[in-house]
């Protein structure tokens, strides 16, 4: 049994914050070169993709909340209706 509902949004800004920790490390360590800005994009870029698949697991959360006999989804103060 989980102990709290899996939030895929998270887990994917957390790998794309490593990746970018991994690649300033190896730079740091003469491993390899990488320019000063090669790891805007690629957070920037990570944070957004994990917005998005934040939510679309919420929406996906709220539809199957909905379905479930005798509950109610909850209402959002900020969504109109």
């Amino acid at each position: 049994m989980l102990r709290h509902e899996f939030q895929p949004g998270r887990l994917l800004a957390g790998v794309f914050l490593i990746l970018a920790g991994v690649i300033y490390a190896g730079d740091a360590g003469g491993l390899w070169e990488t320019p000063w800005f090669a790891l805007i994009p690629l957070v920037s870029g990570g944070l957004c993709l994990a917005g998005v698949v934040g939510m679309v697991a919420g929406g996906v959360r709220r539809r199957r909340r909905a379905r479930r006999p005798g509950t109610e989804a909850p209402r959002s103060a900020h969504l109109p209706g």
